[in-house]
């Protein structure tokens, strides 16, 4: 089955008791069992639910895996993977990725005796050279939050696997109709489904996706036990954005392109960070492992100050100021107060996110819109 085609249908199918094309909204805490622990394959929808259930299959073939989970969020999903290590295991993570992860890593489970290594993961002899007897995951972004840079997922993996570690890669930027981690050796697939999954900014969920039987024991055990499941008509909304998925970032990917050109020639821009450029760092990396190279971008104005990049931010019309990304709405982020906030600035200005970065989502609008309202905000 082909990967437009895989994308409406797979994992789902017509409810056998009435025919609905659409999969129900099973709103419903609790199910009646015949007796004790006689069942129909659900007793309580923390553990499970047949809404929930659909999503999770349709996300799994959607990551050409074997298995999928659905959480409340993408830091929940983050947070389960974790909850597989034990004190004294070592991390080894990018040094550019999305300030929430940053911040549950470095703020609560270092406290638990987990310890964090921060590295450039795009420069693979540096992840080798990090990996330690006591190294049991790497974790990595591709493109990376906000500097879209790009790791050899397939390099990554051939070093976790010879380490004994897990390799985890958060695929929220590509989504998976530009990128298949698992195809590539990694173990876990993360996805905020907040974004492209959903699309529509009305939902907040993370994924997690993989193929062995035992990580599926050991992660839905924890997603059972933890609880932090997400509301059937969440799963719903997820499950109805996915049928959509291939053509929005069809657009999403076409409108990237014109901007990215639009932002790199213009005269008062002085860099832009998008994975699409041949010039770009990672560029052919990206292009062996991306189908695309997506709606994400970030960039930098020749004045760097913050009063030029605040004009910036409150002059766009179509482009909303907003956190998040992936909707089908394009949005801009100032990510040195807002979706990276929690990185120390130290730590930030090191990893070459500046206080004057602007982050681009761009949605799937009319181009020539997006481009004239980005130029009366940049000014001429």
């Amino acid at each position: 089955m082909k990967l437009n085609t895989k994308i409406i249908h797979a994992g789902v199918e017509p409810d056998p008791s009435t025919g609905a094309i659409m999969t129900p909204i099973f709103q419903t805490s609790t199910f009646v069992q015949s007796g004790p622990n006689q069942h129909q394959g659900y007793d309580y929808s923390r553990a499970g639910n047949p809404t929930r259930t659909a999503l999770e299959k349709s996300l799994a073939a959607l990551e050409n895996a074997q298995h999928g989970l659905a959480f409340s969020s993408g830091v929940a999903a983050t947070e389960s993977v974790i909850k597989l290590l034990r004190p004294g295991d070592e991390v080894i993570a990018a040094n550019d990725m999305y300030g929430g992860t940053y911040r549950l890593f470095s703020k609560i489970w270092e406290d638990f005796g987990i310890k964090f290594i921060y590295i450039d993961t795009t420069q693979t002899e540096q992840v080798a050279r990090a990996v330690t007897s006591n190294t049991k995951l790497i974790w990595i972004e591709t493109p990376t939050n906000p500097l879209m840079n790009i790791t050899d997922i397939a390099a990554v993996a051939a070093i976790a696997k010879k380490a004994g570690a897990l390799l985890c890669v958060d695929n929220t930027f590509a989504s998976p109709y530009l990128q298949n981690p698992i195809d590539m050796g990694a173990d876990i697939v993360m996805h905020s489904a907040t974004k492209y999954l959903g699309g529509h900014s009305d939902v907040v969920m993370g994924t997690l996706m993989f193929n062995s039987d035992a990580l599926r024991e050991r992660l839905f055990f924890i997603q059972k036990s933890s609880g932090a499941v997400p509301g059937p008509m969440d799963c719903f909304l997820v499950l109805r954005g996915i049928k959509t998925l291939h053509v929005r970032l069809q657009r999403h990917c076409e409108n990237g392109r014109k901007i990215a050109g639009f932002l790199a020639r213009h005269e008062k821009v002085k860099k832009v960070y998008w994975c699409g450029f041949e010039d770009q760092p990672g560029y052919a990396v990206a292009k062996k492992q991306m189908r695309d190279f997506g709606g994400m971008m970030s960039f930098e104005l020749k004045d760097d100050s913050m009063e030029a990049a605040t004009k910036v931010l409150t002059s766009t019309k179509v482009f909303a100021l907003a956190e998040s990304l992936g909707g089908v709405e394009s949005l801009i982020n100032h990510p040195a107060t807002m979706t990276h906030a929690s990185i120390p600035r130290e730590e930030r200005i090191r990893n070459g996110l500046s206080d004057s970065l602007i982050r681009l989502s761009v949605g799937i609008e009319d181009v020539d819109d997006l481009i004239e309202d980005l130029r009366q905000a940049i000014g001429s």
